[in-house]
């Protein structure tokens, strides 16, 4: 079970509709905005990152949660035996590499994960700051919040 503090699945198993089955997913930080494998780093982006107030305020009351999501990213070993928790069965070569994904997470200056939806108007528009999972899910109901908002700033 995640722990209900932060805005990730935890680990977890997900049938896919052609019979095959992910697992996953760790939550680490990306050394790239738009950075799919462990080895993308855009240095800009990860320079706003580690100078980020907010970041390490997050790491220093969260060491042990974020060194051991990190741990488990870059080893089969330590990601296999998480997945057994689950599933005792699985060894570590059932697993295959997958893909990734990257999943932008608001956070406050304060270390803060932004939970919801957050809106910021501006003169002639409206932006969705942070979309959490299940932004999806969720789409109808967003916009629907969208076209309220700009039907108000037009009032």
């Amino acid at each position: 079970m995640p722990d209900p503090t932060f805005p990730f699945l935890g680990v977890h198993f997900t049938r896919l509709i052609h019979g095959g089955i992910e697992a996953g997913p760790n939550a680490v930080l990306a050394f790239a905005r738009e950075g799919y494998t462990k080895t993308d780093i855009n240095l800009p982006d990860l320079f706003d990152a580690l100078t980020f107030s907010g970041l390490w305020r997050f790491l220093a009351r969260h060491k042990r949660m974020s060194w051991e999501e990190m741990k488990r990213s870059f080893s089969r070993r330590l990601f296999c035996e998480s997945l057994q928790r689950l599933v005792p069965e699985i060894r570590e070569d059932d697993l295959e590499k997958g893909g990734a994904g990257v999943r932008a997470q608001a956070m406050s200056p304060a270390g803060d994960l932004v939970q919801d939806f957050s809106f910021a108007p501006q003169p002639g528009a409206l932006h969705v700051l942070n979309a959490p999972s299940p932004a999806a899910t969720a789409s109808l109901a967003i916009g629907e919040e969208i076209v309220n908002r700009v039907a108000d700033q037009l009032r």
